[in-house]
């Protein structure tokens, strides 16, 4: 189990990098996730990962599962890894930064 200093850290870590609304995240799985002739539900669109950040961003930091933490942890690590938060990428670079917006960060917004 993660301690209050730790899971404060995290909470903090999380909503840094994860920088789109949870509004935001939910509009993009469901575009990200739609086929020429069909549309999601709204509640299925997207990766599993991605759609365990859009249920984190609707929580409050006291009803965290351990599920949440590690998925917290996991998405700071990846954008950590993935998004130089000093030189985000070019807009051609559509494929990374579309990888990086299923998990809630946008490499492109200030």
């Amino acid at each position: 189990m993660t301690d209050a200093l730790e899971l404060d850290a995290l909470w903090e870590d999380f909503h840094r990098v994860v920088n789109m609304t949870s509004q935001e995240l939910a509009g993009w799985l469901r575009v990200s996730d739609a086929q020429e002739d069909s549309e999601p539900l709204p509640d299925r669109a997207g990766p599993p990962t991605g759609q365990h950040v859009l249920s984190i961003l609707q929580k409050r930091r006291t009803d965290l599962t351990d599920a949440d933490i590690q998925v917290m942890y996991d998405v700071v690590d990846t954008v950590t890894e993935e998004a130089d938060l000093e030189n985000e990428p070019e807009p051609e670079q559509t494929r990374r930064r579309h990888q990086l917006m299923t998990i809630g960060h946008d490499p492109l917004k200030p």
